[in-house]
């Protein structure tokens, strides 16, 4: 029998692993081994690279060096995924990746916030340093089996479009806020279903 794939996921801003609670209770086991790295943000003032650099360091530390994995990233744990895949060679190992209300396009929620101190915010802006060094090589995500999910009425990742990945399916989530993504049972079934496609 084949060893199943590991899946990491990765939490948001302002969140911990807790917040993947209610999709592990309903995935009851059906994706293990499991991988639920706390990455610690400093309320946004860690930038994005040195977050996907502990996610790294996490996903090295469980499954070695070659194993693949499949990624479901968070809010801003979607970005930390797709700098891990971009710029620290994560593409190399990475099987599918998902993005959940990512602001992967950025988000306008972000522009208030003084990059000086919260560049982890800033790194979110739309048009940021990061998401044009991101955006400039698409060759990367272009091997991987990438989804977006993402909902219109998200206030979070606003506006809604933003939060989808430059390549890949794009599913809607039937969710109308943020911070109900991980525990809405309509969204957590279409979630699930992607989780467990073969």
């Amino acid at each position: 029998m084949a060893e199943a794939t590991p899946l990491v996921l990765i939490h948001g801003l302002w969140d911990t692993p807790k917040v993947f609670r209610t999709l592990l209770r309903d995935l009851n086991h059906r994706r293990d081994p499991l991988l639920l790295p706390h990455l610690t943000h400093g309320l946004g003032s860690k930038p994005m690279l040195d977050l996907a650099q502990r996610l790294d360091e996490a996903i090295r530390s469980a499954f070695g060096a070659d194993q693949p994995i499949d990624l479901l990233g968070f809010s801003m744990g979607g970005l930390i995924a797709r700098s891990w895949i971009q710029l620290l060679g994560g593409a190399s190992r990475t099987r599918r990746f998902i993005s959940v209300a990512s602001p992967q396009q950025g988000t306008l929620t972000a522009v208030p916030w003084p990059g000086l101190w919260l560049a982890g915010i800033a790194d979110m802006k739309p048009g940021s340093a990061l998401l044009r060094r991101l955006n400039a090589d698409l060759e990367p995500l272009r091997r991987l089996d990438c989804c977006s999910f993402y909902s219109p009425s998200d206030l979070t990742v606003f506006p809604g479009w933003l939060g989808v990945l430059p390549v890949g399916r794009r599913q809607l989530l039937p969710v109308w806020r943020h911070d109900r993504m991980m525990v809405a049972p309509q969204g957590l079934k279409l979630l699930i279903a992607e989780l467990l496609r073969p």
